[in-house]
C-alpha cells in the first residue's frame, strides 16, 4: 500500500481543529474497512495512513464532529 507523504493528495482529509481523536475518539478508525485511517499519537489527532480509499464514507458519515471529509473524484461521482 502507498504511503501517503502529502495532505492534499489524500482523498480523506480532517479538520484537525473539530477532531477529538485526543479526547479518545477512534470513529473513524474503526469504522474503516481497509484500516486506511490512524491516530496521530504526538497531536492526538486522525490522519489517512494510506491512500487507498475505496470512498465507502462511514468515516466522515460516522464522525461525531463532522471533521472528516472524504473527497470523491468527479468521476465516481
Amino acid at each position: 500500500m502507498p504511503v501517503t507523504t502529502h495532505i492534499t493528495n489524500v482523498p480523506v482529509t480532517v479538520d484537525e481543529d473539530k477532531c477529538i481523536a485526543h479526547k479518545g475518539c477512534t470513529v473513524c478508525v474503526d469504522v474503516c474497512p481497509l484500516d486506511v485511517l490512524a491516530i496521530d499519537m504526538i497531536k492526538g489527532k486522525a490522519y489517512m495512513k494510506f491512500d487507498e480509499c475505496w470512498y465507502c464514507m462511514p468515516c466522515e458519515k460516522d464522525c461525531p464532529t463532522g471533521a472528516v471529509h472524504v473527497d470523491i473524484p468527479y468521476l465516481l461521482r
